[in-house]
């Protein structure tokens, strides 16, 4: 389902960007968070944390983006755009307002505090969101360790909460960057990655019109393999994956890539190395270049910002920053709202048939579900701003008037 925020002339789009996680390339859920789970807790436990941890297994029931890590406390908080608390958890305990109180004089946090702060704002998040409320639940049950206020202790050993959540930060990175994450899914492509076979004739269509590109903090490396495998579903499997681009650019490191940027590099898909020096050529088609800014891609192009339709799936990375600095059209990428909009629209079915049983034979009105069918895309916008309003993936990321000015287009993955 598309969704247009804000009137956008598609006409004057020169140029369309992808970013690949999440976009591009949509991984299975909650496989894929199970997967990078687990490894995260095998981390670990190699550098010593107990072997209990291994027991640990994932429910995607119970992170969401956009929750709040207090590195003091060990609490994960969901906050409101102005930094009110409106639920605090302690493990699986969720707190009362009496007690959130004693740890929050008013029930507020100062959201721009991001020493004590952490926000868990990505999809690549949850696993780790998770992680943190099985450690904390871990060690306040465990009769080895004694609670105290900001951590845990174990006769003479003391750990904080934010020792724990340096380790978690630290494992993870590790693990995306270092571990068997990246390997595990090529391996197992068919259980972690979701093939689309209309892909290849999105990207066929849209370059008939315009220029695509793709801006990926993935290596080359992952790119090439990844997108491979998910761009030739339609009976192409001849055609190059790099063709359907007119500009590649990998390890791009976002969101710095919209400010300063890094050096443009060129990539050897040979060997997958970096070549020597700064690239400073003119565009090259079927070349992979690494690193680079938002700059460099208009100039390469020849567009200015309003020019480019950019689409993505981080709220912060993609949407907010490719905004503010570039003026970049932006298209936003929800999939978990699907899951809201289906327990939106079945409460107000319930409301019209929920007072009906099968040996009831009155006649439910129907004319408010008709009305609705007539004005179908207006309930859809209700709707979708309705569940932003709630969603802490929307209360945390609309410090500004309001988050949703930021994109003109989002859209909800449905299977």
């Amino acid at each position: 389902i598309v969704f247009v925020n804000r009137s956008l002339a598609m006409e004057k789009i020169k140029c369309f960007g992808f970013d690949m996680d999440y976009t591009l390339a949509v991984y299975k859920s909650p496989e894929y968070e199970s997967l990078g789970f687990d490894l995260t807790v095998e981390r670990l436990v190699s550098i010593g944390y107990p072997q209990e941890l291994l027991n640990f297994v994932y429910d995607p029931a119970f992170p969401t983006r956009g929750l709040v890590f207090d590195t003091m406390y060990g609490n994960l908080l969901k906050v409101d755009a102005y930094g009110n608390i409106l639920v605090c958890a302690h493990g699986f305990s969720f707190l009362r307002g009496p007690d959130i109180r004693e740890l929050y004089p008013n029930k507020f946090i100062q959201r721009g505090d991001t020493e004590r702060f952490y926000i868990l704002n990505t999809l690549f998040n949850l696993p780790e969101t998770y992680l943190f409320a099985c450690l904390v639940d871990f060690f306040t049950s465990c009769s080895r360790y004694r609670s105290c206020e900001s951590g845990f202790k174990d006769g003479d050993l003391f750990m904080s909460f934010k020792s724990m959540f340096q380790d978690v930060r630290d494992a993870v990175d590790w693990v995306h960057f270092k571990g068997s994450l990246k390997e595990k899914t090529v391996e197992n492509l068919e259980k972690y990655v979701v093939k689309d076979a209309k892909l290849p004739l999105l990207l066929s269509r849209m370059n008939e019109v315009a220029k695509v590109f793709l801006v990926t903090n993935s290596d080359s490396k992952y790119t090439d393999t990844e997108s491979i495998i998910s761009l030739l579903q339609a009976g192409t499997p001849h055609r190059p994956w790099q063709s359907y681009f007119d500009l590649i650019l990998v390890d791009a490191r976002k969101p710095v890539f919209f400010g300063e940027g890094t050096v443009l590099r060129q990539v050897d898909t040979t060997t997958g190395r970096l070549k020597i020096g700064t690239y400073t050529g003119p565009l090259q088609h079927g070349i992979v270049y690494s690193g680079g800014s938002s700059d460099i891609v208009c100039d390469l192009l020849g567009a200015k910002g309003k020019d480019i339709l950019y689409i993505g799936d981080h709220i912060f990375g993609d949407i907010l920053k490719s905004k503010k600095r570039q003026g970049w059209r932006t298209f936003l990428v929800i999939p978990e709202l699907a899951q809201e909009l289906h327990v939106w629209t079945d409460k107000s079915s319930e409301s019209v048939t929920g007072h009906l049983d099968s040996s009831s034979n009155e006649r439910p009105d129907i004319s408010s579900i008709q009305r609705r069918i007539k004005v179908y895309f207006l309930m859809h916008i209700k709707a979708v701003h309705c569940v932003l309003r709630i969603l802490s993936v929307k209360s945390h990321f609309c410090g500004e008037k309001s988050f949703l000015k930021y994109f003109q287009v989002f859209h909800i993955l449905k299977d």
